[in-house]
């Protein structure tokens, strides 16, 4: 596809999406998440984004794993799948690689993501495959009563580290930066604008985009509280000039900043796949009616 016929088909859809609303894309069902908690933020963010952007959305898909916010599929009205604990990201890559022409977003928590997900974070930056990640990093397993997760500080105590955590914590946006993400963020749940303006530029990049969102857990996580982070998170001044600025503007200390860090223009993983090269067609759009799979079935039976 063209950048013009891209530019053309998302000018069109914006027009079909000209007057939609939260409401519109949002499902009957009622989120289960505590009141006052950042999931709530994030939901509306990214619906938000989808109708700014004029997402359709049978054209979009979202990929969840295990935790509280991981229920997020539920309820925006888009194709939505529910995986296995730290599986969010496998399974976007999966549909991003069959169907390059969707709109993939993963979500998933902190724990999620840099803990039994840690493998799939790692190699999905490398090969670049365009997907939106969003992880809602609350520092805490909360679907589990409190637990530590990868970002929780050191000396965290909690009923699983009742003598403080001893781990160095995961700066998720160093990380990503080093792994070769080519869009890299960090948004705070409670400055709504910047977080969707965030959402929305991952969702349009093309290529991997990481939005690290800072929440949190009002009812596990007594540390890293409201106030904590209204003490500390300014907005970077401007984008930084190169990996090595946007690695030590990710540093978390005394102040976190958040925004975007990078961004980079490189070729998908998706589109140089053989079978989308030897084609030019999605692999959702390939032929198999000359498939037969018999002989596999019968060594079954």
């Amino acid at each position: 596809m063209s950048n013009e016929t891209s530019q053309n088909n998302n000018q069109n859809n914006m027009n079909e999406n000209k007057g939609k609303t939260i409401a519109d894309i949002t499902t009957t069902e009622a989120p289960t998440w505590c009141p006052g908690c950042g999931d709530f933020s994030i939901a509306a963010a990214i619906k938000k984004a989808i109708i700014e952007l004029g997402l359709k959305e049978e054209d979009t898909f979202i990929s969840s794993g295990i935790g509280c916010g991981s229920k997020t599929p539920r309820y925006i009205k888009t194709y939505g799948f529910e995986g296995l604990h730290g599986r969010s990201i496998p399974v976007a890559s999966a549909v991003k690689i069959v169907n390059p022409d969707l709109n993939v977003i993963a979500i998933a928590g902190d724990g999620d993501t840099y803990g039994i997900g840690g493998n799939h974070f790692i190699h999905s930056m490398r090969r670049n495959l365009d997907i939106t990640l969003i992880v809602q990093n609350n520092a805490i397993y909360g679907l589990t009563k409190g637990q530590t997760s990868p970002t929780s500080q050191q000396g965290f105590v909690s009923n699983s580290t009742p003598s403080g955590v001893l781990e160095v914590p995961v700066n998720p946006i160093q990380l990503a930066l080093i792994m070769g993400a080519t869009y890299v963020a960090r948004a705070y749940s409670y400055d709504m604008q910047n977080m969707t303006d965030l959402i929305a530029g991952a969702i349009k990049h093309k290529g991997f985009s990481l939005v690290d969102v800072m929440l949190p857990c009002l009812t596990f996580n007594k540390f890293n509280t409201k106030e904590w982070y209204d003490q500390r998170v300014q907005k970077l001044p401007s984008l930084p000039s190169d990996k090595f600025e946007a690695i030590k503007a990710a540093e978390i200390g005394e102040k976190i900043n958040t925004g975007l860090f990078y961004k980079q223009d490189l070729p998908t993983y998706e589109k140089n796949t053989p079978a989308y090269l030897n084609t030019q067609m999605p692999q959702v759009k390939h032929n198999i009616s000359n498939i037969d799979i018999s002989p596999l079935l019968n060594r079954f039976r």
